[in-house]
């Protein structure tokens, strides 16, 4: 956890600093400069939301806060609450972006850029910092659909955020980002199984874990055992249709923009093949794929537009 951080001194670097293993600043370094820039301001928002969300101690110094010490998979109401103020602060900006004002935060501030170059809407970018104060509130989801509502909020923005910056935004293609972004969420929720449970979290959906006879229990276990293997099978499968039913956006594209979305759908895929290279054992490491397999599945989704 980091310690205490407010959106209005959060600067772009200390973003960046934090960010660990992941894939999206990567692709930015093939793209023109032009859609880099405000690509790279999405990137340090969406990823300042997330700390806000995760990261943050708060306000008590080194250490655990005392009403921490003894508490099993979770966290402190207190430290919730102060999240949440954070969260409304970021939120705040935001209003200030539309409203014609300077934002307090650096990292909003370059984000204002990307919105008026890109005429970007307020939702998406709401949508992102509620999905966080989300993660504050609810730390199991019943029904894959309440999954799919939460990936509404946390991942489908990205996705509409990108097709403005590069100019394509439809609704159709909207539609099409929101499968691919929900199964990159997918994606990424499979991999973090065992960090996410020791965060208090559990986003495998309850009536699947019921489904296959798993208990909290299993996921906490070293090693993943039959039955979680078994589960694991099943929502990797259900993450890849979603990748495929949006896959032929990348076909509607091109150029850069063509570029981008091969390189989200080729790190999905990535993904959940590294998934399948572990057998499914998402407790034993996080499975993460090589940089060849990478390459080569945005070479494939590129040249086959889907």
């Amino acid at each position: 956890m980091r310690e205490h951080v407010r959106p209005s001194v959060t600067r772009a670097e200390e973003v960046v600093a934090n960010a660990s293993g992941e894939n999206f600043p990567v692709a930015l370094r093939i793209l023109p400069a032009r859609h880099r820039r405000h690509l790279t301001n999405l990137y340090f928002f969406a990823r300042l939301t997330d700390d806000l969300g995760d990261e943050v101690r708060g306000v008590w110094g080194g250490g655990e806060p005392p009403h921490v010490r003894g508490v099993q998979g979770g966290r402190p109401p207190g430290l919730a609450d102060f999240r949440l103020r954070l969260l409304d602060e970021l939120a705040a900006d935001v209003d200030r972006i539309y409203q014609g004002q300077t934002p307090e935060s650096p990292v909003m501030r370059a984000m204002a850029e990307t919105v008026r170059e890109c005429g970007v809407p307020a939702k998406p970018l709401l949508d992102l910092i509620q999905a966080n104060r989300q993660d504050q509130q609810v730390t199991r989801y019943r029904a894959f659909a309440d999954l799919q509502q939460y990936c509404e909020l946390s991942a489908n923005p990205v996705g509409q955020i990108v097709l403005y910056i590069f100019g394509v935004a439809t609704p159709d293609r909207i539609a099409l980002s929101d499968s691919i972004c929900t199964a990159l969420q997918l994606a990424e929720h499979w991999q973090d199984v065992a960090e996410d449970l020791g965060n208090g979290r559990i986003y495998l959906p309850g009536e699947d874990l019921e489904r296959y006879g798993c208990t909290e229990a299993d996921l906490a276990a070293p090693t993943a055992g039959p039955a979680v293997r078994e589960l694991m099978i099943f929502e990797t499968d259900r993450a890849s249709r979603l990748l495929d039913e949006g896959a032929p956006l990348v076909g509607t594209l091109r150029g850069a923009a063509r570029l981008a979305v091969a390189g989200y759908l080729a790190g999905g895929r990535a993904a959940l093949a590294a998934i399948r290279a572990q057998r499914h054992d998402v407790l034993l490491r996080t499975p993460r794929p090589g940089k060849r397999r990478l390459a080569g599945e945005l070479v494939k989704a590129y040249v086959r537009g889907r």
